[in-house]
């Protein structure tokens, strides 16, 4: 799959649920997996959680492990 590069969109600093599992290549349920193990902390700020990109990030810096080649 290519993606697109938009010029003109804002940069989003939260992704819905389903946008941050696309993100991460992994299914929606996932997420609400993850988040109810603990290991990813939505903003609850409205109806909907957000995930915040700088979670997202976090969530890949504390779960990868370095691999010896």
């Amino acid at each position: 799959m290519q993606q697109e590069i938009q010029f003109n969109k804002p940069l989003k600093l939260a992704l819905t649920r389903a946008e941050a599992a696309q993100a991460l290549g992994i299914a929606p349920v996932t997420i609400d997996r993850l988040t109810k193990r603990g290991l990813m902390h939505p903003s609850r700020a409205t109806r909907r959680p957000l995930y915040p990109v700088w979670e997202i990030e976090r969530f890949l810096r504390d779960t990868s492990a370095e691999v010896a080649l």
